[in-house]
């Protein structure tokens, strides 16, 4: 079977380092969804205003020649503990395939287009299928969830001077820090010395952490 992409996402993350790493956590993050020309059809649009929630199927693209292996390190075991790939929602797939719920923002049937927050997603990520969430089947919140259930991401307290503020709107502000709380970096990553670059909107977030708070440092 031959797949092709039905869209892409524009997103304010140019690169991997950043993106969060669960849908949805980053709630107030936009994306938008502009579908290729084959599939840029408002018809295919209709009565999607009466959903709040998408899942979409998406490629892993910056991983598509990376190695795959029967086991991974999920960043939020330390990066240090294998687990089986199929028990994980690692990037590191057979066939880089990955699935993602995002809510809906706004409908644009004219360009034609879709808004969403939460995405989970790159700049440019191609798109292979949309579906629309149905929470009498999909919502399980009984369900276990396996090492995430004894496993929470340590949220770290961000701190921007106030001469940086004015190089985004509060409401990108909202977005970074709440990115940056999650803690980017690799897990196995701990040195305060080290300076870190996160892209986000054509700029690149300089920043340091030192135990539990992350400082920006700059923004060029």
């Amino acid at each position: 079977m031959v797949i092709e992409p039905i869209a892409y996402i524009h997103s304010p993350f140019t690169s991997k380092f950043g993106v969060p790493r669960q849908s949805g956590i980053v709630s107030e993050l936009k994306g938008t969804i502009v579908f290729t020309r084959e599939y840029s059809n408002p018809e295919a649009l209709r009565g999607l205003e009466d959903y709040d929630y998408l899942w979409l199927i998406w490629g892993f693209s910056e991983n598509a020649d990376a190695p795959k292996h029967a086991t991974v390190r999920p960043p939020l075991l330390g990066g240090n503990e294998r687990v089986g790939v199929w028990a994980t929602r690692s990037s590191f797939r057979p066939n880089n395939l990955a699935l993602s719920s995002v809510r809906i923002h706004a409908i644009h049937p004219e360009v034609p287009s879709i808004e969403v927050l939460g995405a989970d997603l790159m700049d440019g990520t191609p798109i292979y299928d949309i579906k629309p969430y149905l929470a009498y089947v999909d919502s399980h919140p009984e369900a276990r969830g396996g090492f995430t259930d004894t496993h929470q991401w340590n949220e770290l307290k961000v701190e921007v001077p106030s001469h940086l503020r004015s190089r985004f709107s509060d409401e990108d502000w909202q977005v970074v820090i709440k990115t940056l709380s999650l803690d980017p970096r690799p897990h196995y990553h701990d040195d305060e010395a080290r300076q870190y670059g996160m892209p986000f909107m054509g700029h690149d977030i300089l920043f340091t952490v030192s135990g539990e708070v992350l400082t920006v440092i700059d923004v060029v």
